[in-house]
């Protein structure tokens, strides 16, 4: 366990970061797409979009899903 602490915690920041990108992204992306854009509202829609992937992910991890990844 101790191992596995070590590693992610040598890798947080760059996870953090590749989050922080793929929201910065999807502003982006939003941005150009929709000329009339509310950016607060995007910004609030992506992350909800982001957090109940993370969820989902969170339900497979508790079934098993990545026991054997």
């Amino acid at each position: 366990m101790e191992a596995i602490l070590k590693e992610l915690e040598s890798r947080k920041e760059e996870i953090e970061k590749q989050v922080e990108i793929l929201f910065q992204t999807n502003m982006k992306i939003t941005d150009w797409d929709v000329p009339e854009v509310d950016d607060k509202i995007a910004a609030e829609l992506i992350l909800g979009i982001m957090k109940d992937k993370i969820d989902a992910l969170a339900e497979d991890v508790k079934a098993g899903e990545y026991d054997n990844y």
